[in-house]
């Protein structure tokens, strides 16, 4: 199979008929090949969602056209003017967790250029926007639909529902207490958790929560 120039031009030709914008091309050839390799033709005005791969890295070679791949992180922060108070009077105040994703690298391809192409590092947020109608040769590991990708929206939908459950559990609340820790410390985002926080989280008294954490300590 040769990939030239009438081959692409059909790619664009089914874009253009898609009402995503965008068309791809499956390049494996047997059904026991479980990684992902295609061609991809994007047209400008497809939305690609925010989206990650947790267990792969994506390889992504711009064959023609102009796009960019954008990378975001997550940032996560507190309604404190003041890391010191913050640390100090914490059990006395209503924090309020703030979870945003900011754009953090835009990797500009563009053959004509000599942009040729990039690597997604494993369980980076990213989307691509596009510049000028572009065809991407696209690899990863993991079958389609099977390697625990995930779109933005899609991750807050489960964070929801995950509070929800917290919000209405009348299970044990000690599993929920350390679950709830374990997740923000494995974020990496507080070091001392509160009763009140933990209170205000999981929508449970404040006197409920000071008596498991206390035994929790002992």
């Amino acid at each position: 199979m040769e990939f030239e120039k009438d081959f692409l031009g059909k790619l664009f030709e089914q874009a253009t008929e898609n009402p995503r914008l965008r068309q791809n091309y499956d390049l494996r050839t047997s059904p026991i090949d479980n990684s992902q390799r295609m061609l991809n033709a994007l047209l400008p005005g497809t939305a690609v969602p925010i989206h990650r791969h947790p267990n792969s890295t994506e390889t992504v070679i711009c064959l023609c056209g102009k796009l960019d791949e954008v990378i975001y992180e997550k940032v996560i922060s507190y309604d404190k003017s003041s890391s010191e108070d913050f640390q100090q009077s914490m059990d006395a105040q209503d924090i309020a967790r703030k979870v945003e994703y900011r754009e953090v690298r835009r990797i500009h391809l563009c053959p004509a250029q000599a942009k040729y192409g990039c690597q997604i590092p494993k369980g980076a947020w990213h989307t691509v926007e596009v510049i000028e109608p572009s065809v991407i040769f696209e690899a990863k590991d993991g079958k389609y639909g099977e390697d625990d990708s995930e779109t933005l929206d899609d991750s807050k939908a489960k964070k929801e529902q995950t509070e929800t459950t917290f919000s209405n559990s009348l299970g044990n609340l000690k599993k929920n207490i350390e679950y709830l820790i374990g997740m923000e410390r494995q974020s990496g985002s507080m070091d001392v958790i509160t009763p009140l926080y933990v209170s205000r989280m999981l929508n449970v008294p404040l006197e409920e929560v000071e008596e498991v954490m206390n035994d929790m300590d002992d």
